[in-house]
């Protein structure tokens, strides 16, 4: 889970429902102790490219990056979460538009939930859309693998009378 993400629909029934935005980030499969990296590093560890996350920085995807004495920036866990989570947004198909959009409430505060939550949730109707496309055509090539492994095997006891 990502420090963007709330918990809710993720908690046990007796639990309330709390955003974690302004939580510690949690551990992560980074080095212990550690809570600075170099842009090389986050590209190891993102899989995206430095002309990408200069872009994210850009357009106001990114919050600032703090930056080292000599200009270097210096991402945090926090950024890293913040990462995980815009990559989980783009694999919906939010658009770009969108996503800086949702960084922009974000870094207005709390006021912004219910903006938030509307902009996620026309999201999530969207990928429940593509989720049931996504079914029926998964549908379409079961049964055509369906049909060609019964044509194959009626095939072959064909050949072998």
């Amino acid at each position: 889970m990502t420090v963007m993400q709330t918990t809710a629909g993720t908690l046990a029934p007796d639990s309330t429902s709390t955003d974690i935005c302004s939580a510690p980030p949690p551990r992560h499969p980074r080095p212990d102790g550690q809570d600075r990296y170099t842009i090389s590093e986050v590209v190891a560890f993102t899989g995206l490219t430095a002309h990408t996350l200069r872009w994210y920085e850009r357009i106001g995807l990114m919050s600032h990056i703090d930056r080292s004495h000599t200009g270097q920036r210096r991402y945090s866990n926090r950024d890293l979460d913040w990462l995980d989570f815009v990559g989980k947004l783009r694999m919906t198909g939010m658009p770009v538009a969108d996503m800086v959009r949702y960084a922009e409430l974000v870094r207005e505060g709390e006021n912004t939930y219910l903006d938030r939550r509307e902009l996620l949730e026309s999201t999530r109707r969207d990928v429940l859309t593509r989720i049931a496309e996504l079914q029926d055509t998964l549908a379409v090539l079961d049964r055509k693998i369906s049909f060609y492994g019964d044509a194959g095997r009626a095939r072959e006891k064909e050949s072998t009378r």
